[in-house]
């Protein structure tokens, strides 16, 4: 077995046992046999089947589904861009997710429509969903126009701040109870997802990690730059729009049902770089998917325990990655 097969069943399996320690842990342990029985319809106490099935295995498929998400869109990000700090939320989405919700939670009551049919009915998700919706739309937009990635890259980061400013707005004209909804949003939790939105999330993540898949080749090409990628056949409008409709689907989906979960996006990619010492996203896209599924379970054991809200943990284990990264390896790409 070479190196990269092996690291590949030795994630697998870290990754398996990390999902079957978070179904044991939390405020109630339970044994691993009893966690075997539940999900296989053995003998077990029904209370105990009860938290595992209906509480925590939400939780931790969310967490795997989350993680690969957030790791496949930052790494896609990376290479189209060409920049070791770019992430999954590098487009506006989460700027966009952040102003659905800031709408939904602080200004529609400040506009007197907080009771209506139509606003209750769309929830924190929906909100959230609409507004990287809106700016998929945006971005879909400008890039048919402008050529040049890197002015996509500003507007992105520019469109960002003005987001960011009228969420400021939002907050600061909201009441304490909207601004204290608002902002336990942003500080990201992977338990709020109930399984009929589950039922949604799952097939609208796997639709953007088939499209990660399948940009695959069109990712090596674009390693060496835009014009390279072009003498080589690569429609770049085409694979452009394609990456960038992956990114949505799978950082849009995951900022509206669980807020915006930061770093993995930004740090898996370059933890997978480490662990594979490779820049072939046949090897890049399914290891950073692995990774990122094993350090969003790793940060929720940790946030059972501290009781602390997962973006904490996601800043505390991907900055000093992102520090090694940069001041380390200034040749990334």
């Amino acid at each position: 077995m070479n190196r990269t097969a092996l690291l590949f069943t030795l994630l697998t399996l870290l990754t398996a046992a990390l999902f079957v320690a978070d179904l044991a842990s939390g405020s109630v342990p339970v044994a691993a046999g009893d966690v075997w029985a539940a999900l296989t319809g053995g003998v077990c106490d029904p209370a105990t089947r009860d938290i595992i099935l209906k509480i925590r295995l939400l939780k931790a498929v969310m967490a795997v589904a989350a993680g690969a998400a957030l790791a496949a869109s930052g790494l896609e990000m990376q290479t189209l861009f060409r920049n070791p700090l770019a992430g999954p939320y590098v487009l506006g989405v989460s700027s966009g997710a952040s102003l659905g919700v800031a709408i939904f939670l602080l200004g529609a009551p400040l506009l007197g429509i907080g009771s209506h049919a139509f606003v209750q009915s769309l929830g924190i998700a929906g909100a959230a969903w609409l507004g990287s919706a809106l700016v998929l739309a945006l971005i879909m937009a400008v890039s048919r126009r402008i050529k040049d990635i890197m002015v996509i890259l500003i507007l992105g980061m520019m469109f960002g701040s003005g987001v960011s400013a009228v969420v400021e707005i939002l907050q600061y004209l909201s009441n304490e109870n909207a601004l204290k909804s608002f902002v336990i949003w942003t500080m990201g939790s992977l338990g709020d997802v109930t399984g009929s939105q589950l039922a949604l999330v799952l097939p609208i993540v796997g639709a953007g990690l088939v499209l990660a898949v399948a940009v695959i080749k069109p990712l090596n090409l674009l390693l060496l730059g835009e014009n390279y990628a072009r003498t080589m056949g690569l429609n770049v409008q085409r694979a452009r729009t394609l990456i960038f409709l992956s990114t949505v689907l799978l950082a849009g989906t995951i900022t509206a049902f669980c807020g915006p979960v930061g770093f993995i996006g930004l740090a898996v990619p370059h933890i997978a770089r480490m662990l594979f010492a490779s820049a072939d996203h046949r090897i890049l896209m399914p290891g950073s998917m692995l990774t990122g599924a094993a350090l969003l379970l790793v940060c929720d054991l940790a946030a059972k325990q501290l009781a602390l809200p997962i973006n904490t943990l996601t800043a505390l284990l991907g900055i000093p990655v992102v520090i090694f990264v940069v001041t380390r390896n200034r040749t990334l790409f």
